[in-house]
């Protein structure tokens, strides 16, 4: 049975209130029942506990869409958090959100682009080959021949978002949810979300990266087709390619998921330090693999432009500035946290610190020596949570980072689910030869 796509805020925020209340009698039922079991039976009775829960957190989120949805696929990254029957079900949130009747989806594209999508291409199919948190994908023939990929967006899926985060700013709310993330975190979640119900910003957003990501040959962008293109609906060249999971089902080679592991990273440190802007939505069902070890990315509704600051802080970081004086430590931290992290000397030391410590373990060294990391052990994203969660008990969480944040340990999750041993003196170098000019002939 298709869900309503209009549900009021009140609604919504009963529907999420009711879920935690489930999910909270599930536990206690579950840890009763635990007393009068042995070890064995205790350990059977976890993983079906486990299982069970997060279908039903995963079947809510995923009706939902919207912020809650995209909670819960920021959960499915947490491989080194979360036991395995937990990221299992909630995988499913990836692509397989439930899809609008094709006669709703059909009405939505109407009203967004005054024509019946039958009028505006040769062939339409009305069911979605992918669904996710804030619109729904199908295939479609142009009158010209061409094979393209038609975004629509989910009906007043806008007043969704603001509507979740009203609640998400009430007082019991937040303070369960969110411990000590301030206020002004919340509002980046939310202007950047709402940044992805914008298909013309979006269309301009693959346009920057198709032309700045053509130095890296294993990387395809989408084109988009802006005569076909609303604030609502979106068509694009097809891309091929199997996401991210569906590839790793099919059991590919250690070569060819080390290939891929390699070229993802690349293709991060690429946009870090030459694009200064970062795809910033890297949940696995938004890269689509091929057997050669190319990589379609998809979905450019959330992107992150650096600001002169961060891009400066980039550059600080690759040029090893810590090691040339206190000075240029402190500037480090200025153009992290602001002047003011400079009274708190304690908090600013341990910061510089975990800062240094996790680039000195992903980024090749001056003294030649080379730098292989083993990403199928989870010490990288060990080290990210750790950090991440001194930074949440410090009250370290900054706006500009939320993002990029995301970008990096979203990658470092799909890095180890490929068992990606990688080794970053080779990529450095690849990459340091791709922006040397070649010289005159």
């Amino acid at each position: 049975m298709k869900r309503a796509y209009t549900e009021t805020g009140l609604h919504r925020g009963f529907r999420l209130g009711k879920l935690g209340f489930s999910l909270t009698g599930s536990y206690l039922g579950y840890q009763l029942q635990n007393l009068f079991l042995n070890a064995e039976n205790r350990d059977e009775r976890r993983k079906s506990f486990q299982t069970r829960t997060s279908r039903k957190l995963r079947e809510e989120l995923q009706a939902l869409k919207g912020p809650a949805m995209k909670i819960g696929q920021a959960l499915s990254m947490q491989s080194h958090l979360l036991p395995e029957e937990v990221i299992k079900e909630l995988a499913n949130l990836q692509m397989r959100a439930p899809a609008m009747h094709p006669s709703l989806a059909r009405a939505q594209f109407k009203a967004s682009f005054g024509k019946f999508p039958e009028d505006v291409y040769r062939d339409f199919t009305p069911e979605p080959f992918a669904a996710a948190s804030l619109g729904q994908v199908h295939r479609a023939v142009t009158k010209a021949g061409e094979q393209v990929a038609v975004k629509i967006q989910y009906p007043a899926i806008r007043s969704a978002i603001e509507n979740d985060f009203k609640m998400l700013r009430s007082t019991a709310f937040l303070g369960r949810l969110t411990g000590h993330i301030p206020g002004s975190v919340i509002s980046e979640l939310e202007q950047g979300i709402l940044r992805e119900t914008d298909y013309l910003a979006e269309a301009d957003n693959i346009d920057f990266f198709r032309e700045r990501l053509k130095p890296l040959p294993y990387v395809k962008v989408p084109g988009v087709f802006r005569q076909f293109s609303t604030d609502r609906v979106l068509t694009m060249s097809h891309l091929e390619g199997e996401p991210l999971m569906e590839f790793l089902a099919g059991k590919p080679t250690y070569e060819v998921r080390n290939l891929v592991g390699a070229r993802l990273m690349a293709l991060f440190i690429y946009q870090l330090h030459t694009v200064s802007a970062i795809h910033a939505d890297p949940h696995p069902g938004n890269y689509l693999i091929n057997a050669n070890g190319t990589i379609g990315l998809v979905d450019f509704g959330c992107v992150k432009k650096f600001p002169p600051p961060i891009i400066e802080l980039n550059r600080c970081f690759r040029d090893r500035v810590w090691t040339k004086g206190e000075e240029q430590a402190r500037r480090i931290l200025t153009l992290a946290c602001g002047p003011k992290i400079l009274k708190r000397p304690r908090v600013a030391r341990r910061l510089l610190k975990d800062a240094i410590e996790l680039y000195t373990m992903l980024s090749p060294g001056e003294s030649g020596a080379r730098n292989v990391v083993d990403f199928s052990d989870g010490n990288v994203l060990k080290k990210c949570a750790e950090i991440g969660n001194r930074n949440l008990r410090d009250k370290l969480a900054y706006p500009e980072f939320v993002f990029s944040s995301r970008a990096e340990i979203g990658l470092y999750n799909v890095l180890h689910l490929l068992g990606a041993k990688l080794d970053l003196t080779a990529i450095d170098a690849e990459l340091n030869r791709l922006a040397t000019p070649e010289p005159a002939k």
